[in-house]
C-alpha cells in the first residue's frame, strides 16, 4: 500500500481507482488553491510515495525536498508548466500529464468561443437580458461568417488538429498554421497549409487560435506588436494558457479597434483579468471551463491514477513528462 496526497479533489473514478489498488489517499479538504505554505506543510506530514497535483500547484524544487520520498507527481492536466520538470529529473521524481483525454472537449470549446464571438452571443444574450430588445432589426449586433474566411492556428498539436478539422471540413474555413516545424502528417488530415512564421499566420488570418504550450518562448507570443498585424476585422480565441497573451496590449487593442473582438478562457494573471477587459463589449470570456465536461474530467483522473498505480506498482508510466 502506498500513501498518496492529492491536492485537490478531482473525480471519483480515479479516486476509485487509486483505492481499489489497495493505497491510501488523502485528500486536501480546502474548497481552492493551495498556498505555497499549505501545500509544504501538507506534504510534510507524511511520508507520501506520490503526489497527485493539478495544473493550480506550482511544484518545484522546495516541493520535492519536502516529500522526499515521492516517486512521483502526477499532474491532472495536459499542460504541465506548472512544474519545474528539470528539478523533478534532479530529484529523481517522475512527473506525468494526462494527455489526450481532453482533446475534442477542447476544441469544441474553441469553436464554440469562436462562433461566440462573430456572431456576437454573448452581447445578443446581455441586450435580451437587460430589456432592450425592442424587435427585430437589419443592422442590428452584425456579426461576421466564418464559410470562406481564414482561420489561424499558432501550434499544431492534438487539438489544433481537431480544431482545423472542425473548421475546415465543418465550417467551410480555410485553415493555415504555424509551429516549430512543418507536419505533413497533420496537413494530410486537416488540409491546413503551413506558413514560415507567426507574423506570417497573423497577417492573413481572420480568426486567429491559440494552441501552444506556455514555455519561456511562448510567453507574450501575442503583444501589442503582433496585434498590431492582425486585420481590423479579426478575431483572437484563446484555449491554451493564459500567459500565452499580454492581457494589457489586448486590452488596448480591444478599446482602439486594433483587431475585432478576442473570446478566451484562460487569463494571464489568473483569476485576476486585467483592468478594463470585462467592462469590454467585444470580447468573450470564459472561466477556464474549456475542458470541463464529464466525460473529459473523468478521463483525466482515469490516466492520472493510471500513471501513480504504473509507477508505484515498479512499471513505467503511460504519459511520462520527465
Amino acid at each position: 500500500m502506498a500513501q498518496i496526497y492529492v491536492t485537490r479533489r478531482i473525480p471519483e473514478k480515479g479516486l476509485q481507482m487509486l483505492k481499489d489498488a489497495g493505497h491510501e489517499l488523502t485528500i486536501s479538504e480546502k474548497d481552492g488553491v493551495l498556498t505555497k505554505d499549505e501545500l509544504l506543510t501538507a506534504l510534510k506530514a507524511k511520508p507520501y510515495d506520490a503526489v497527485l497535483c493539478l495544473l493550480t500547484d506550482t511544484i518545484n524544487a522546495e516541493t520535492f525536498e519536502a516529500v522526499p520520498t515521492a516517486k512521483i507527481f502526477a499532474n491532472y492536466a495536459v499542460g504541465f508548466n506548472n512544474i519545474d520538470v528539470e528539478a523533478a529529473k534532479a530529484h529523481s521524481v517522475v512527473i506525468t500529464n494526462t494527455p489526450g483525454a481532453l482533446t475534442d472537449t477542447v476544441a469544441e470549446h474553441t469553436i464554440a468561443l469562436m462562433l461566440a464571438i462573430t456572431s456576437r452571443i454573448a452581447e445578443g444574450d446581455r441586450v435580451v437580458r437587460a430589456g432592450k430588445f425592442d424587435g427585430w432589426g437589419p443592422m442590428m449586433l452584425l456579426g461576421t461568417d466564418l464559410r470562406g474566411k481564414t482561420l489561424g492556428l499558432l501550434g499544431a498539436g492534438r487539438i489544433g488538429g481537431r480544431v482545423a478539422e472542425i473548421a475546415g471540413r465543418g465550417l467551410g474555413m480555410e485553415v493555415v498554421y504555424n509551429d516549430i516545424k512543418q507536419n505533413a502528417e497533420f496537413e494530410q488530415a486537416t488540409g491546413a497549409r503551413f506558413l514560415s512564421s507567426t507574423e506570417d499566420v497573423l497577417k492573413v488570418a481572420d480568426v486567429v487560435s491559440i494552441h501552444v504550450p506556455l514555455l519561456k518562448e511562448t510567453t507574450h507570443l501575442i503583444n501589442a506588436d503582433r496585434l498590431a498585424l492582425m486585420k481590423k476585422t479579426a478575431y483572437l480565441v484563446n484555449t491554451s494558457r493564459g500567459p500565452v497573451i499580454d492581457e494589457v496590449a489586448l486590452v488596448a487593442a480591444l478599446k482602439g479597434g486594433v483587431i475585432r473582438g478576442a473570446a478566451i478562457d484562460v487569463f494571464e494573471n489568473e483569476p485576476a483579468l486585467a483592468p478594463g477587459l470585462a467592462a469590454l463589449e467585444n470580447v468573450v470570456v470564459t472561466p477556464h471551463i474549456a475542458s470541463a465536461t464529464d466525460r473529459a474530467r473523468d478521463e483525466m483522473a482515469v490516466l492520472a491514477a493510471e500513471n501513480l498505480i504504473a509507477v508505484l506498482g515498479g512499471q513505467p508510466p503511460k504519459n511520462p513528462v520527465a
